[in-house]
């Protein structure tokens, strides 16, 4: 436990919500009794009709409201972040779920430890319900060795250079700002993003904090896959600056592979057509993300997992692929 690195450290936990459900409150308690408590618990809810508010507001969270339509994945937490005091923002999703009371030790510690370091993430162990392809997929993205990623990695790893998750990250504020906060609008990958700005416009090093775990999965479905993934390269469309990336690392993605070994070191060979139609699912949907220009509105809307942000997304319509515009 790193107590030495994290006195100075008020942590402002921003939290989207969204019909969090009763395993909200489960949350807010964990981060109430960590061993660095949060300096404040910051929910910005969308219109929740589950009782999600009260749940906050019970707990002693700061809670701001915004309308559904209003929600985009930058914008509103920017916003929040635009109300916070704290000197680290840590981001979460509803979600996840801590594994111990030293996680947000954990994930500022290499913040604090280094002032090199800029953005720091946690790693997610996948919940014991999720299925095997998905808890392989955990396995792989966050393995159990911590890292940290700096500018001269981009050669080896491209892309993965970037790799960040807002599932559970930490950030410091001052970074964020200088940085120009979130992309927005922005419907996917507003962490890539921001980890990209601090590597190349501010030369910092992104941190794998491996120590700091939350539980989160999903067990999604094809369709959902193919709508997520989606998003995806509507997103990396509209941030071509990055895209350049892509084709620079040598290490490559081993997902599938690693997926298909775990399904057969467990034997679990009926698996195999699923991830093969999974990984289809996302390339297909992948491919037209980053082509969604063609396609009618319509089509653009019902392809996608966020329907709602494609307001924000039609009437910002960039005019340059530069880092600040979505």
């Amino acid at each position: 436990m790193h107590t030495e690195f994290t006195e100075n450290a008020k942590v402002s936990v921003i939290i989207p919500t969204l019909n969090a459900g009763a395993a909200f409150q489960g949350l807010l308690w964990q981060l109430q009794n960590q061993s660095l408590p949060p300096h404040e618990i910051i929910v910005v809810d969308s219109e929740s009709s589950d009782g999600t508010v009260e749940l906050a507001q019970k707990a002693g969270a700061k809670v701001l409201r915004i309308l559904r339509t209003e929600f985009d994945h930058g914008g509103t937490r920017n916003f929040a972040a635009s109300q916070a005091s704290g000197n680290i923002f840590v981001f979460m999703t509803q979600d996840v779920m801590p594994a111990n009371d030293r996680l947000l030790q954990e994930l500022v510690s290499p913040l604090m430890a280094d002032e090199q370091t800029a953005y720091a993430y946690a790693r997610q162990i996948a919940y014991p319900d999720a299925n095997l392809i998905e808890r392989l997929a955990r396995e792989n993205n966050y393995p159990l060795q911590a890292t940290v990623k700096r500018k001269d990695d981009i050669e080896r790893l491209g892309l993965k250079a970037f790799f960040c998750s807002n599932v559970c990250s930490a950030i410091h504020r001052e970074v964020f700002n200088d940085m120009g906060r979130f992309p927005a609008p922005v419907i996917f990958n507003e962490d890539l993003f921001m980890a990209a700005k601090c590597m190349l416009d501010g030369g910092y090093q992104i941190a794998y904090a491996a120590e700091a775990a939350v539980y989160h999965s999903h067990n999604y479905t094809i369709k959902q896959q193919f709508k997520r993934f989606f998003d995806n390269g509507v997103s990396m469309r509209h941030n071509e600056w990055i895209t350049k990336y892509s084709a620079v690392g040598r290490a490559g993605s081993n997902l599938v592979r690693t997926q298909l070994k775990g399904i057969a070191s467990a034997r679990k060979w009926g698996l195999v057509p699923r991830l093969i139609a999974e990984s289809a699912a996302k390339l297909i949907g992948y491919k037209l993300g980053l082509n969604y220009k063609r396609l009618p509105l319509g089509l653009r809307r019902r392809f996608s997992m966020h329907k709602l942000i494609w307001t924000h997304i039609e009437a910002s319509r960039p005019s340059s692929t530069n880092s600040n515009n979505f």
